[in-house]
């Protein structure tokens, strides 16, 4: 009980100490005048033309848009990290030194120019910075790489203006206000995504369908387009449907009385996950035709005879299968899913 207590006391003393430092290191700051609120104009020139580098203010008299956009964007404001102190920032981080370019602004090759660049040799500069973060590190094994499709396909370095679009067309879903500062991403995710994956586009059409063209929700809540392990590189890497019960937590379990085709195939075996014409995104317009494809010898082995017994399918009632068998996704008291 004693050394239970000396743990406690031990472990609380080790919290305050830290607590002490962080608020210290605050007052550090302060102190020394470090502001971290600096434009990228000041913090963005390295001393003495180091190696070449003359730092971004350079590039703002040839390249005015592009500097004004960069302004406003994360990676303007790397000078606020502290693990980016002794680095490169501003353009020349991604574009190296830029004093042979002002030099002689007619010999592209004394500047990093990414416009004949295949989207992989695009993607591996954005990845010596973006790789250690966990959503970005299965990028080359995912989809995308293997497509050709480079970062800047769905992101744009420099930021970008976006037009407001009136939502008066299924065209132009979820662009009627500036959402690109999301990840400095071209166009809203949902254009971006339906911009190649087009089937998509008419299964978010449909009558009942998740919500994502109306801005209810977006692909990567169930998608990681950076890559993944998981079958359409599904956002979760603890199952296929992971990303289902995230939101759909009822269903989740575990149950006494486990369904097979979940365990098995998964939500997708009965429901199709983008939308359908059939209520509850089913596969199939009618329950029972659902259950039928597995249960197809249901007359034989329980009826008293091909149109007899309870589950005749000449009755209505008996026709829908869910009206008996409604804890269809698992039940902790009933082997057949009764309620």
């Amino acid at each position: 009980m004693a050394s239970a207590k000396n743990i406690k006391v031990v472990l609380l003393g080790a919290f305050t100490l830290f607590l002490l430092i962080w608020l210290a290191s605050g007052a550090f700051s302060k102190m020394f005048g470090i502001d971290s609120g600096k434009t990228v104009e000041a913090l963005t020139l390295l001393p003495d033309n180091q190696d070449g580098y003359i730092g971004s203010d350079s590039c703002k008299d040839c390249h005015e848009d592009q500097f004004k956009n960069f302004l406003d964007t994360k990676h303007s404001k790397l000078s606020n990290i502290a693990s980016w102190k002794d680095k490169v920032q501003g353009c020349e981080s991604c574009h190296g030194p830029g004093k042979g370019h002002l030099e002689d602004a007619t010999d592209k090759t004394k500047i990093i120019s990414f416009k004949n660049k295949n989207s992989k040799e695009i993607s591996e500069t954005c990845l010596s910075c973006h790789a250690g973060k966990e959503s970005h590190n299965n990028f080359r094994r995912g989809e995308h790489w293997r497509n050709d499709v480079g970062c800047t396909e769905c992101h744009s370095s420099h930021s970008s203006q976006m037009a407001s679009f009136k939502a008066d067309s299924l065209t132009l879903p979820g662009e009627t206000h500036k959402v690109t500062t999301v990840a400095m991403l071209r166009r809203s995710e949902p254009q971006l995504c339906i911009s190649c994956h087009s089937e998509t586009k008419a299964q978010f059409s449909k009558p009942n369908r998740h919500k994502v063209l109306e801005g209810a929700m977006n692909c990567s809540d169930c998608h990681n387009a950076h890559g993944g392990f998981e079958q359409k590189q599904t956002n979760l890497s603890v199952g296929a449907d992971a990303a289902c019960i995230k939101c759909h937590t009822d269903k989740q379990g575990p149950f006494v009385f486990e369904h097979g085709p979940i365990k098995t195939e998964g939500c997708s075996s009965c429901h199709t996950p983008h939308g359908s014409a059939n209520p509850k995104m089913l596969k199939r317009p009618q329950v029972r035709q659902l259950c039928l494809e597995c249960h197809s010898g249901i007359t034989d082995q329980l009826s008293d005879g091909p149109t007899g017994g309870p589950h005749t399918q000449t009755s209505i009632r008996s026709q829908n299968c869910t009206v008996c068998h409604s804890a269809i996704h698992g039940s902790n008291t009933s082997n057949v899913f009764f309620r």
